[in-house]
C-alpha cells in the first residue's frame, strides 16, 4: 500500500501543479485538504479539479466560525496590526490551517504533509512551525524548496500543467497571487512587483471599490460588544462570522479598508501587497472606540 501525503490545497496555480509533481517525484497517494476560512466562490468546482489532477480525495473543512471566534476576535481584542497597516488576514488563518492539516494527516495515517508556499515568504514558516509543534514526526514537503522542483515562475507552472493535460481557469498575465478568507483578500504580483507602479484597482479589487467610486452618502453602523466580543449589528443579534460578512459588504461598498504596503517578511525580504479588509477595518475601529470609552 502506498504511503499518503496530505496536500494543503487551495485550487490555485501552485497547488494545482503540485498534485502531478508529487505523483511524479514521490510514490505517494495524494490527499488534498482545503480549509475553508471563508474563501467563498473560490471553492466552486474544487473537488472535480483536485481529482482531475490526480488526487485520490479532497477534504473541505469548514472552520469559519472557529477562525472568527478563536483567531480573529483575540487579535481584534489585542489590537494586533503589523507595521501600522496590515490587519493580519493571512497570518491569523495559517495556524488554524496547519492544525486541520495535522488532524486529517492523523485520520488518514499519512506520512507527510506538503504545502505550496514559496521559499521567499512568511507562509512556509507559519505552516511548518504549526505542523512541527503539533506533529513533529510528520515529514514536511515544501515543494518550492525541494531540489526536485524545477518550476521558477507562474508561467513555467502553467506550462507544466498544460503538459499534463490540466485545464486552468487562470492565466499568467492576468492573474494576481491572492489569498482570501472571511477577514480579507491579499493581492501580489503583476504591476505590484514594481513599487513605482500604481495598483490597477479596476482589475485588482474583489471585495469592494475605490473611495472615488463609493457612494457620496455615508451610513451609520451600531455594534454591540459584550466583554470585548461583537454580539450584534444594528440591533440584530449575530455570530461574529455573520457580523464580519455584513460589514464586508458595507465596507466594500464604501471603499473602506484598502491598503497598499511594502512590508518586511520574516525571511529578510521586502514584499509589496494590496490588502482589502473592509469589514475588519470597521470592526477594529469600533473596538478601538470601545476601548477609548471604557479603559483607563
Amino acid at each position: 500500500m502506498k504511503e499518503k501525503v496530505v496536500l494543503a490545497y487551495s485550487g490555485g496555480l501552485d497547488t494545482t501543479a503540485i498534485i502531478p509533481w508529487l505523483k511524479e517525484n514521490f510514490d505517494y497517494e495524494v490527499i488534498c485538504v482545503c480549509v475553508d476560512c471563508g474563501q467563498a466562490e473560490e471553492l466552486d468546482g474544487l473537488e472535480e479539479r483536485a481529482k482531475a489532477c490526480g488526487a485520490s480525495k479532497l477534504y473541505i473543512e469548514n472552520v469559519i466560525d472557529e477562525f472568527c471566534d478563536e483567531y480573529i476576535v483575540p487579535c481584534v481584542q489585542a489590537g494586533a496590526v503589523y507595521e501600522n497597516k496590515y490587519l493580519l488576514g493571512t497570518s491569523m488563518a495559517r495556524p488554524l490551517i496547519a492544525k486541520k492539516l495535522v488532524e486529517i494527516a492523523r485520520k488518514e495515517g499519512a506520512a507527510a504533509i506538503c504545502h505550496g508556499a514559496t521559499g521567499k515568504g512568511n507562509d512556509q514558516i507559519r505552516f511548518e512551525l504549526g505542523i512541527k509543534a503539533l506533529a513533529p514526526d510528520l515529514k514536511i514537503i515544501a515543494a518550492w524548496r525541494s531540489d526536485k522542483w524545477n518550476m521558477d515562475s507562474r508561467e513555467s507552472e502553467i506550462e507544466y500543467c498544460k503538459a499534463h493535460g490540466i485545464h486552468l481557469p487562470f492565466s499568467a498575465d492576468s492573474s494576481y497571487s491572492r489569498d482570501r478568507n472571511l477577514w480579507h483578500i491579499s493581492h501580489e504580483g503583476l504591476e505590484l512587483e514594481d513599487p513605482a507602479n500604481e495598483p490597477n484597482f479596476e482589475h485588482l479589487l474583489v471585495l469592494g471599490t475605490t473611495p472615488e467610486k463609493a457612494p457620496d452618502q455615508g451610513e451609520y453602523v451600531t455594534l454591540t460588544f459584550e466583554k470585548g466580543i461583537p454580539t450584534s449589528l444594528n440591533g440584530e443579534k449575530m455570530k461574529v462570522s455573520q457580523i464580519i460578512t455584513v460589514l464586508n459588504e458595507l465596507g466594500g461598498k464604501h471603499g473602506i479598508g484598502i491598503i497598499d504596503i511594502v512590508e518586511n517578511r520574516v525571511v529578510g525580504m521586502k514584499s509589496r501587497g494590496v490588502y482589502e479588509t473592509p469589514g475588519g477595518t470597521i470592526l477594529m475601529e469600533a473596538h478601538q472606540q470601545l476601548e477609548e470609552l471604557i479603559l483607563d
